[in-house]
């Protein structure tokens, strides 16, 4: 069987990929590997599952849910809420392992699974890898009083609420929010905890409909949060994907504001209030330069990881760290979630705006973001990116032209036959003709050979 999942859980097309044949097996087989402390321990096996309000999510679930029933697994259902809640349900109510049918901010034909470890932790690939394994043998076959209960957590959305405004160092009177919740599963809580912070909000993209997720609206559309947040005369504008597991603004002026420069502000935030363990922010290899920079005058160190959240948290986890996080968005406060959260993200950015009297432009003036600029170079051995000698040379060349005013990234793919140049520079006109010369460099050592 070819290895089902991802950086992410096993993500596709619904009906295609994740049918529900496929969700049923792969939750029977978690519920073996994930359940067995529980079924070892004399009791029997809890789960949390929530969805985002994709179509599909409604029969992936159902059948998720009648995998790990049939396994003996009893069910908390909590419906439609963001992969961060679910990750906090699974916390709270001590269950042994949680489920996320979402495919985050990928369009609606799309869905996916994505499973959390006890105490509403990501799985390790070894945990996966046992789940895959696992689907080829024999399930468990209960029967009578040993198959699970399907249950709904009908407080589910109450705990969360109070459970993010529990987290807020200072409430939001005065402040007026645009919230864009990208028609996911953030329409409903999002609203009700920005507006439960004392915050004056204005709510778009909050009418999901099934198929509407992620459409024109949320992290990755953020033309109508930008115009709406001037129109409105706000402050801040927040945007969050389909699951609502990453946050970016916009401020009053209808600048948007990423993840590193979320990352900046709450970093400083916490070094003063001697929240920010070692004085150490954790991101990937993918943050602008100019955070890195800033980081530094403000006595903060940046420590790098492979792209991708879980290789962030696995960095904090190593270190103990209390902040990390990705230019997308996705940004971790340990001492409050075990995953990204967009809604916690946008309260604590708010909540500082609140503290410290300044507007979202003067907060992100502590980072000057350098130029950046990607090129994707296909047909080519991804491979043999580092040890060609010809492509390294470039590099080096490269960086020594640009000095501490700027860095190159040659990332190769982990699937494709690509390689990713990345080029940042004290300017774009720089960025942009580096970027071009590597690519080319890349290209034409690396090409692959047509087969005949």
């Amino acid at each position: 069987m070819s290895k089902l999942f991802g950086t992410d859980g096993v993500r596709g097309l619904a009906n295609g990929l994740i049918t529900a044949e496929l969700s049923l097996h792969l939750a029977q087989a978690a519920a073996v590997v994930l359940g067995h402390n529980a079924v070892e321990g004399g009791r029997r096996p809890t789960a949390v599952i929530a969805r985002d309000p994709r179509i599909s999510g409604e029969f992936i679930a159902a059948a998720v849910e009648a995998g790990l029933a049939s396994a003996g697994v009893d069910v908390f259902d909590a419906g439609v809420l963001p992969t961060p809640a679910a990750a906090f349900l699974v916390a709270d109510l001590k269950a042994d392992f949680g489920v996320m049918i979402s495919a985050s901010h990928n369009p609606a034909p799309d869905n996916g699974i994505k499973f959390l470890a006890r105490g509403g932790k990501k799985l390790s690939d070894a945990l996966e890898d046992a789940i895959e394994d696992e689907m080829e043998n024999v399930r468990l076959r209960p029967v009578a009083g040993d198959v699970g209960r399907i249950q709904r957590f009908a407080d589910a959305e109450d705990r969360y609420v109070v459970h993010l405004l529990q987290t807020l160092p200072r409430r939001l009177e005065g402040l007026k929010v645009v919230l864009d919740c990208a028609h996911g599963a953030a329409s409903g809580c999002s609203p009700e905890v920005f507006r439960n912070a004392g915050a004056e909000i204005v709510v778009i993209g909050a009418e999901p409909d099934g198929v509407n997720i992620n459409d024109g609206y949320g992290s990755t559309h953020l033309g109508e949060l930008q115009a709406a947040v001037v129109a409105h005369g706000a402050d801040l504008g927040i945007a969050h994907d389909g699951d609502a597991d990453r946050c970016l603004a916009v401020d009053h002026e209808g600048t948007v504001v990423d993840g590193d420069q979320i990352m900046a502000i709450m970093a400083l935030a916490l070094k003063e209030s001697g929240k920010l363990t070692d004085d150490t922010l954790v991101a990937t290899v993918m943050s602008n330069l100019g955070l890195k920079i800033a980081l530094r005058e403000a006595g903060i160190t940046l420590r790098e990881t492979g792209v991708g959240d879980r290789y962030v948290l696995e960095g904090m986890r190593e270190g103990g760290f209390s902040l990390g996080g990705e230019q997308s968005g996705h940004v971790i406060f340990a001492e409050y979630a075990t995953t990204g959260d967009g809604v916690l993200t946008g309260l604590q950015l708010a909540a500082r705006m609140a503290e410290t009297g300044k507007s979202l432009k003067e907060l992100t003036g502590v980072m000057t973001k350098l130029p950046q600029v990607l090129i994707n170079v296909r047909g080519v051995d991804r491979t043999a990116v580092r040890s060609d000698e010809g492509v390294q040379d470039a590099v080096r060349q490269a960086e020594s032209m640009l000095g501490e005013t700027g860095r190159v990234l040659l990332r190769p793919s982990g699937t494709e036959p690509v390689v990713r140049v990345m080029v940042e520079a004290a300017d774009l006109g720089t960025a942009q003709r580096v970027a071009e010369q590597l690519a080319g460099i890349v290209e034409s050592r690396l090409q692959l050979t047509p087969v005949a």
